[in-house]
């Protein structure tokens, strides 16, 4: 018999979509399942983006440039504008998703043995993308204790090795809620001009801050422009997830080349999504407004009701939609596999993503989890509910 590879075979799962399974067959019991695994928004997708691809009288839904839609990327430089940063549609790459821009973009920087540094716990597919490309995380510890701060400059320092290429951060930072300061980001930017590195910003969050945190963004300090990759996409901004439209943007001529041979090599992105992508970035400022007061009172109302629950600790999350939650449990995985199996209260029941999956670090964060609150207020207080009586049940085992 053939055999797989052996990179396939460290090819990771996701946590977050590992016990889909037993959601499903969870459902085929009758049992209504809250999804708190997943950053799904349950918010209209802007009535433009929809409205483009119903009204498009293309007659052959033919290939885009690989790099792109003119017309996005375009649209993608005048949303950078009102941020006050200047690019040119030539420093842009669209991509499918964001996950296809980072998987570029390490394609791009970074050999196999080459080492990437990532502070811990980060976005669970970041593992994937670097064992697709062979390339090794190096993990850099933060604590639920301090919110996931940013770890001290000096451990960065003791971590840069011959084969290091690049730091990667998600601001803000999915899976914490963290929002990195200005003067966290201006520490990351000294380390990376004096070792050489590339800083590489999953900024796809941007727009979600709250409490007056402000979002910083790499592109904001010229000093670093042949250093800096930003990666950036429309599915958590305009709730178009499914539309799998993300971008690469850099100033650094040489690396946006060497993408571009990775976009070239899978022809172009999807033609209609573009179209629908280019429509939704005319929204207006009302709609963002909107929708961040709606993810501020979500907030607001999981880490209080979590906060009540015995036991449990919790995170306070000033930024994108996320929390990472540890739990009076030895292994959490288990737990969300038994609250998915053997658990409902009043015929309902909770998916959550155990956040092991979201560290480096072998067993690490194994009694946390991590919970989206994509859902309605109402929602989310019966999911609170469900979580305090299924742990209280759970422990009684």
């Amino acid at each position: 018999m053939p055999t797989i590879s052996k990179k396939g075979t460290l090819m990771p799962e996701s946590p977050i979509r590992k016990l889909v399974p037993y959601a499903e067959k969870a459902k085929e019991k009758g049992v209504k399942v809250f999804h708190l695994n997943i950053g799904q928004p349950d918010i209209e997708t802007p009535s433009a983006a929809i409205e483009a691809i119903k009204n498009t009288n293309i007659k052959v839904l033919a290939y885009s440039k690989s790099e792109g839609n003119i017309e996005l990327r375009s649209k993608i430089c005048n949303y950078y504008k009102k941020f006050n940063v200047s690019i040119s549609e030539s420093q842009i790459i669209v991509t499918s998703g964001a996950s296809e821009a980072l998987l570029f973009t390490i394609g791009s920087i970074m050999d196999p043995g080459d080492e990437i540094i990532i502070p811990e716990p980060f976005y669970a597919n970041y593992n994937g993308f670097s064992v697709a490309n062979g390339v090794n995380i190096v993990p850099i510890f933060s604590s639920i204790d301090n919110n996931f701060a940013l770890p001290k400059i000096e451990e960065f320092e003791n971590l840069i090795s011959t084969k290091t290429k690049a730091i990667l951060i998600c601001n803000p930072n999915n899976p914490t809620g963290y929002v990195y300061s200005k003067k966290e980001i201006k520490s990351l930017i000294e380390i990376v001009k004096k070792y050489n590195l590339f800083l590489i910003a999953d900024e796809v969050y941007r727009e979600f801050t709250y409490d007056n945190a402000t979002h910083t963004s790499i592109m904001d300090f010229e000093e670093i422009n042949q250093n800096s990759i930003v990666i950036d996409s429309v599915s958590k901004r305009y709730s178009m997830c499914g539309a799998r439209i993300g971008c690469i943007i850099s100033k650094n001529k040489q690396f946006i080349d060497t993408a571009m041979k990775f976009a070239q090599a899978r022809l172009s992105p999807p033609t209609l999504a573009q179209i629908a992508s280019t429509a939704a970035m005319d929204t207006g400022r009302d709609y963002f407004d909107s929708i961040i007061n709606e993810y501020n009172k979500r907030r607001i109302t999981l880490i209080k009701g979590l906060k009540e629950i015995n036991g449990v600790t919790v995170s306070e999350p000033k930024g994108a939609f996320y929390c990472v939650v540890e739990l009076p449990v030895k292994n959490s995985e288990n737990f969300a596999k038994w609250m998915l199996e053997e658990y409902s209260l009043n015929n309902e029941t909770i998916m959550i993503a155990p956040a092991g999956g979201f560290y480096s670090t072998p067993n690490t964060g194994t009694n946390q989890v991590r919970i989206a609150y994509v859902l309605k207020e109402s929602d989310l207080k019966s999911c609170i509910n469900i979580l305090k009586h299924g742990l209280t049940e759970y422990l009684k085992k």
